[in-house]
């Protein structure tokens, strides 16, 4: 006996229904492992690249290490001298005495400090038999507060005047104990003034400083 076609009709529409559903689900599942495969890529990229990124710190580190050892070993070299490079005694008070790292932090330390300065010339001038006059300049110390640590340090100058008395000896070993000074001394204009007896000794210069180095570490975002 024929079906009805009302019932034909039922079972294509069941059957079209069952295709469509059949279909999408499959596309769901495509288009689900699409995604699920370009979320995973996208991870396992981040993933090798932080890897490539935590190698690169470590062959840093290790590097770093390797020069640390190496740099150690020079600054006990060159501080445990027997003599210094001024030729004095390491461990003596005199004034070419001292260790090589005091000696090059005097000759240009990392900080302004005019005081200092002033003390330090006061004894060069001092250890010469001459009469001191003067020891002046302008004290800077405000304005080069923010200028002490640096990525790029470059000296900086630090002016002062002196004036002093002597005879013509008194006033050349000057001369020879700023040349001769463990800070670096440039002296800008000199005026020499008096008679036989008495002369006057009148000397405009400069010393330096150099910032510290500011090693700048940072941290980096792997993206």
């Amino acid at each position: 006996m024929a079906q009805p076609s009302s019932v034909k009709r039922s079972l294509i529409d069941k059957a079209n229904t069952t295709i469509v559903a059949v279909t999408a689900g499959a596309c769901f599942v495509v288009v689900f492992s699409l995604v699920a495969s370009a979320t995973l890529f996208s991870q396992f990229n981040y993933q090798n690249r932080i890897i490539g990124a935590k190698n690169k710190a470590i062959k840093q580190l290790k590097d770093d290490k390797a020069a640390t050892d190496n740099l150690k070993v020079s600054y006990d070299s060159f501080v445990n001298s027997s003599q210094n490079i001024l030729g004095g005694n390491p461990t003596g008070t005199g004034p070419q005495d001292g260790d090589n790292a005091k000696i090059i932090l005097d000759a240009l330390p990392s900080k302004y400090d005019f005081p200092a300065l002033t003390t330090s010339l006061e004894k060069i001038l001092t250890s010469q038999s001459v009469e001191i006059q003067t020891i002046t300049g302008t004290d800077d110390a405000l304005n080069q507060s923010d200028n002490q640590t640096s990525s790029n340090p470059t000296p900086q100058t630090m002016p002062f005047k002196i004036s002093v008395d002597g005879n013509y000896d008194s006033l050349h070993n000057v001369l020879l104990a700023l040349e001769r000074s463990i800070r670096p001394i440039q002296i800008t204009t000199l005026d020499i003034s008096g008679d036989q007896t008495k002369l006057t000794l009148n000397i405009d210069a400069q010393t330096y400083y150099q910032p510290a180095k500011d090693l700048n570490i940072t941290m980096q975002v792997v993206k």
